[in-house]
């Protein structure tokens, strides 16, 4: 019989079934930002037009659960929570660069790896992106006369939705911002720990469905939102102006600058945890 082979750590490693640990996360974390901050504008640009969409369908399903006012309300921001998770699992489980996901980028910033010229270049991008895929489905969703189902209440909840967003003062606007970025970026450290998509799933939805049911601002959802709105407003659901295009303006400004806030506390928080432990 021929001699058996050592067992390597590497191998042992790679096969491990529990998630990576905190100073694990944050070296993959800095890996994954080095190679964002250094992609090709054009892949960057379509894999972040994707993420918009993406998030897109998770806002459209949040809105479709809106639409039925039977529901009770903590019944209804759960549930619709629960829903808008769509777009993150998509998100990470398929591979896009979502804007809000990207502040994380920091990490590999604090550590010297990637230059201001890189963060910003990758935020700048897949901002753009972003919205660009939250406009593509938009025109899908009016296109297929989604607002139409249940008699024209999702419609009615589209435009609810957005104008809610716009008459925002701009104090919890922002706080608004900076706690959904907070739950988002954990929830995208839970899923740069994960090791299987089942773990990346399970893994989002408290976090992500808490941030929906609070009704924190989440500005690559709000580009879908609150376009979308407009649209349907136009289209003859709801109140007339009830959304307008200096509104939409305003809730992006604000909810842009609390998203960054909230994904840079999260991520420099870990790297002045964990690269301490790993000097």
């Amino acid at each position: 019989m021929g001699e058996v082979e050592p067992v390597r750590a590497a191998d042992v490693r790679a096969v491990r079934p529990d998630a990576l640990t905190p100073a694990e996360t944050l070296a993959k974390a800095e890996a994954l930002g080095v190679s964002k901050a250094a992609m090709a504008s054009g892949r960057c640009f379509l894999s972040a037009m994707l993420a918009g969409a993406f998030i897109a369908f998770g806002a459209l399903y949040f809105c479709m659960v809106m639409a039925d006012a039977d529901l009770p309300f903590a019944a209804q921001r759960i549930l619709g929570g629960i829903c808008f998770c769509l777009g993150l699992v998509l998100v990470l489980c398929c591979g896009a660069e979502l804007f809000t996901g990207n502040i994380l980028l920091v990490c590999a910033k604090a550590s010297g790896k990637v230059p201001w010229s890189g963060v910003l270049r990758n935020w700048g991008l897949v901002w753009l992106g972003n919205l660009a895929g939250a406009l593509v489905a938009v025109a899908l969703v009016q296109l297929a006369q989604i607002g139409l189902m249940n008699g024209g209440e999702v419609g009615q909840a589209m435009v609810s939705v957005a104008a809610g967003k716009v008459v925002l003062d701009p104090v919890p606007l922002f706080f608004k911002a900076v706690l959904c970025n907070v739950f988002v970026c954990l929830a995208v450290w839970i899923g740069f720990a994960a090791r299987t998509v089942t773990d990346k799933v399970i893994g989002i939805l408290l976090p992500i469905s808490a941030f929906v049911a609070c009704g924190f601002e989440h500005c690559v959802a709000n580009m879908f939102f609150l376009v979308n709105g407009l649209v349907a407003n136009a289209a003859g659901f709801g109140a007339p102006g009830a959304v307008e295009v200096a509104g939409i303006a305003y809730n992006l400004v604000l909810s842009t600058a609390g998203n960054i806030v909230g994904g840079v506390l999260v991520g420099l928080a870990y790297w002045c945890v964990y690269r301490a432990r790993q000097s």
